[in-house]
């Protein structure tokens, strides 16, 4: 079962300094049919004007990964973390029992970065954050993970039976993912066109995915993309 979920319909909303989209229900967007896919809560799509982010604000009982496209993400956070986020790197955050935190583009460019929220496998976790690069020689034509439960392959740590993967495949490349029995998979195609199983995408799709075994995702343009094997 390959069910793709169209850039289009996804949620939308622009707030002059942020155009954001919105894979699954979040804020003022909802649709029932849309709630998320297994722990998988939010996929964010959002583009940042120069000077401009997000206030300090609060989050707690979630995993909370950033994936920028391009530009920088100026981070703060209340367990003392502050830092830069630039595109080629990955940041986990656990909210755990709280945590207040402030994203900010502080460039002259747009910043342009997915945010994921999965739902930890229990609550009450103590708030952290990790950051990691991932450079492109390590994505390009093949699938790096990125997160996973158990930090392997020099991954981020994500409290949840989740491995995220990231590929970057130039034109006429594929990237092939065995999925096991009983493991489901989302797929997010950030940039470019690809066929998954025959099947075409564009820039901003995701695809839920069931009862597959293998998944062959094939550029028909240059890619970068996210794939979620998931319980």
């Amino acid at each position: 079962m390959i069910a793709i979920r169209p850039s289009e319909a996804r949620g939308h909303a622009n707030h002059g300094w942020l155009d954001s989209h919105h894979t699954f229900s979040f804020a003022g967007y909802y649709d029932p049919d849309f709630m998320g896919f297994r722990a998988l809560r939010v996929i964010n799509e959002d583009r940042v004007a120069p000077h401009e982010g997000f206030g300090t604000h609060p989050h707690r009982d979630m995993e909370i990964i950033t994936y920028p496209l391009s530009g920088a993400i100026g981070h703060r956070d209340s367990t003392g973390g502050e830092g830069l986020l630039r595109a080629g790197e990955v940041q986990r955050m656990t909210a755990g029992t709280g945590v207040l935190h402030s994203e900010m583009n502080g460039a002259d460019e747009q910043l342009h970065f997915l945010q994921i929220w999965i739902i930890p496998d229990r609550k009450g976790l103590t708030p952290g954050y990790e950051q990691k690069a991932f450079p492109e020689s390590e994505r390009q034509g093949r699938w790096r993970v990125v997160a996973s439960p158990d930090a392997r392959d020099g991954s981020l740590t994500v409290h949840q039976d989740v491995v995220l993967h990231a590929t970057l495949l130039g034109t006429g490349e594929q990237a092939t993912y065995t999925l096991a029995p009983g493991r489901h998979a989302w797929l997010q195609l950030a940039r470019g066109k690809a066929t998954l199983n025959g099947v075409e995408l564009k820039a901003g799709d995701g695809v839920a995915v069931a009862d597959e075994s293998q998944l062959v995702l094939s550029a028909t343009e240059p890619v970068e993309a996210l794939l979620f094997d998931l319980a």
